[in-house]
């Protein structure tokens, strides 16, 4: 008996290819950038080399250094579940395939990171009037994007299912 396809190959390639993305480019960043001097590419964006021991937006950043692992540990149990949820996602559902893949390549990119170096680098900066975003990665935006197309196909869904049942 033939078991039914699923989203996996191609959520765990897109993985894959923003894993290596990332690294690569936080690589270039490190050999390139001085930490924390902006090169000017756009009026609205710098590349900044920034290291982040925290979280998102730098929360938990001031810590002790436990949450390296504890944050390492939520990285590698959140894509455990990301890989069972492409396991048992019908192969026809590619953007959300995509969009998890995505999401899991952007949490590996990160942890990896976090147990090389003990910190995440980010080197993105967008500004406006002063006003600066805090710096990111190809990862970060690897997980807005996948997060958004999760998101659109939860949605979607929930409308077909309102719709059957009318």
């Amino acid at each position: 008996m033939r078991q039914a396809s699923t989203g996996l190959p191609l959520g765990l390639g897109v993985a894959v290819a923003v894993l290596i993305a990332d690294q690569l480019a936080k690589r270039l960043a490190i050999e390139m950038l001085d930490p924390y001097q902006p090169v000017a590419l756009l009026p609205v964006l710098n590349l900044t080399l920034a290291f982040n021991p925290g979280a998102a937006f730098s929360l938990l950043a001031d810590e002790g250094g436990w949450q390296r692992w504890a944050l390492a540990a939520v990285a590698l149990a959140v894509s455990a579940y990301l890989v069972h949820w492409l396991k048992t996602l019908p192969a026809v559902d590619r953007l959300q395939a995509v969009g998890l893949g995505g999401i899991l390549g952007g949490a590996l990119g990160n942890m990896v990171d976090r147990l090389w170096l003990g910190a995440v680098v980010d080197f993105i900066d967008l500004h406006v009037a002063g006003w600066h975003w805090p710096a990111f990665n190809v990862a970060d935006s690897a997980i807005t994007v996948g997060v958004g197309a999760v998101i659109v196909c939860v949605l979607r869904d929930h409308r077909r299912e309102r719709g059957a049942q009318r």
